[in-house]
C-alpha cells in the first residue's frame, strides 16, 4: 500500500511539474502574443534620441504570471532585460485578481467563473491566494518587492514623489533602475471593506482601478452589465483613496462612474490603458467628449498598443492613436499604455519600445511632443499625485 500510494504522489508531482514547466509558459505565451517577426532595427537619429528620453508606461500585468523578471524570457511582453534594451524608466505594475471566463468588452457577469482562481492554482500561489483577491492583489505586491531585494540595482519600488526624484536621478547618472509603482486592476479587492484601502497603500499600492471586466462593490464597469455609477461604498472609497494621495485608475469604469468620480474628487485620474474612441470606434473606448473632461480636470491618458484600443496594433496605428489624442486633449494629458503581459497580442515588447519614437519622427512629432508623450508626462503627474507630491 505504502509503495503504490508513493507511485501515486510520484506520478502527481511529475504532473505538477509538467504542467508548471512546460504547459504554463504555453498558456502565458498563448495569451500573451507577440505578433510578427520583430520589429526591425531604428535607425541612428531615432536611437540616440531614444536613448536621451525618460521612457515610462502606465500598465502592465507582469506580475500575474510564473516569469521570473529577473530574466530574459522568450515570451510574453516585460522583463528586466527588456526593460532595459527599450530604456524603460518607469513602469506601473498592476495587479489581476479577478478575469470572468468568457471575457469580451461588452456585458460580462460578477458572478462568472474566475479564470484567476485556476491561475493562481496553477502557478503555486500561497493557498492564501486561493480564495480571497485582498491576498492576490497582496502577493504580487511580494513579488514586486522580492525581485527588487534580489536585483536592487535593476528595479525599486516607488511609493512617495521623494522616492521616484531619488531613482531618476539615479538615472540620470547612468543606467539607473526601473522605477516600479504598484496598482490594481478594480478594486473588488478591498472585498467591500473601507479598511483594505490602508492595507493595500501600507503594502505599498498607489495606484487603484476602480472596475475591472464587471461590475464591481464600488459601481458599474465599462463591461458589466448594469452600466451603473457609484455605489455608496464605492464614493466612500474614492473618497478615502484621494484622502490618502492615491491616484485613481478609471480605465474600465463605466461612463457613469467616471462623471461621478470627476464630480467627487478635484484630484486629477489617469486612464491607464486605453484607446479613443474617435480613432477606434470599439467597446472598450469611453467618449471622447468624457475623455477631454478627464484631461481638463488635469488627468493622464495612457495609450494602449493593442487592437481592441486602437484597432490595428502596428506602431503606425499606435503612433496615430497617439497623434489623436495629443489633438484633442493637449500633449501634455497623453501617455503609454501598453497593458503588456494583459492577455493582449502586440507588435512589439518593452525592448523594442525605441519603435514608437522612430514613428513619432516619421509622423512628424517634434522632440518636445515625443519626449512629454514617452514618459515626462508621466513623471510628472507622479511627482504631483504620489504622497509627499506638489498636487
Amino acid at each position: 500500500m505504502k509503495t503504490k500510494l508513493s507511485y501515486f504522489m510520484l506520478s502527481v508531482l511529475v504532473l505538477l511539474g509538467v504542467w508548471r514547466w512546460w504547459l504554463l509558459p504555453a498558456v502565458d505565451a498563448g495569451l500573451n502574443q507577440y505578433l510578427g517577426e520583430g520589429q526591425p532595427p531604428i535607425s541612428s537619429e531615432a536611437e540616440r534620441l531614444h536613448r536621451s528620453l525618460l521612457v515610462g508606461d502606465l500598465h502592465a500585468d507582469s506580475f500575474l504570471w510564473a516569469r521570473n523578471l529577473a530574466d530574459l524570457s522568450g515570451y510574453g511582453h516585460l522583463d528586466l532585460p527588456r526593460a532595459r534594451a527599450g530604456n524603460l524608466g518607469i513602469q506601473v505594475f498592476t495587479a489581476v485578481t479577478k478575469s470572468p471566463r468568457g471575457l469580451n468588452y461588452h456585458e460580462n457577469a460578477a458572478d462568472a467563473v474566475d479564470n484567476i482562481t485556476l491561475l493562481a492554482v496553477a502557478q503555486g500561489w500561497p493557498v492564501r491566494t486561493w480564495d480571497s483577491l485582498l491576498q492576490r492583489a497582496l502577493y504580487q505586491g511580494e513579488r514586486l518587492h522580492k525581485l527588487a531585494a534580489a536585483v536592487p540595482e535593476r528595479v525599486v519600488p516607488v511609493a512617495s514623489a521623494a522616492e521616484l526624484r531619488e531613482v531618476l536621478a539615479r538615472r540620470d547618472e547612468g543606467e539607473g533602475p526601473l522605477a516600479a509603482i504598484l496598482g490594481i486592476e478594480g478594486a473588488h479587492p478591498l472585498e467591500g471593506k473601507l479598511e483594505n484601502i490602508g492595507v493595500l497603500y501600507d503594502a505599498g499600492f498607489r495606484v487603484m482601478g476602480l472596475q475591472h471586466f464587471f461590475d464591481n462593490e464600488l459601481g458599474g464597469s465599462l463591461h458589466g452589465e448594469s452600466g451603473a455609477g457609484l455605489t455608496d461604498f464605492g464614493r466612500r472609497a474614492v473618497l478615502e483613496m484621494a484622502r490618502r494621495s492615491i491616484i485613481i485608475d478609471v480605465a474600465h469604469s463605466s461612463e457613469a462612474v467616471v462623471r461621478e468620480v470627476l464630480a467627487l474628487t478635484e484630484r486629477p485620474l489617469m486612464i491607464s490603458h486605453t484607446g479613443l474612441k474617435g480613432h477606434c470606434d470599439s467597446a472598450r473606448n469611453i467618449p471622447d467628449a468624457l475623455m477631454q473632461a478627464i484631461a481638463a480636470g488635469g488627468g493622464l491618458v495612457g495609450v494602449g498598443f493593442w487592437d481592441g484600443a486602437i484597432c490595428d496594433p502596428s506602431p503606425v496605428s499606435v503612433v496615430q492613436a497617439i497623434r489623436y489624442a495629443v489633438d484633442l486633449l493637449g500633449v501634455e494629458h497623453v501617455a503609454l499604455g501598453s497593458d503588456y503581459d494583459g492577455t493582449v497580442a502586440v507588435t512589439f515588447d518593452a525592448g523594442e519600445l525605441g519603435v514608437l519614437t522612430e514613428e513619432m519622427l516619421r509622423q512628424g512629432f517634434s522632440e518636445y511632443e515625443i519626449r512629454r508623450v514617452m514618459g515626462e508626462n508621466l513623471r510628472d503627474f507622479l511627482l504631483n499625485q504620489l504622497p509627499g507630491g506638489r498636487g
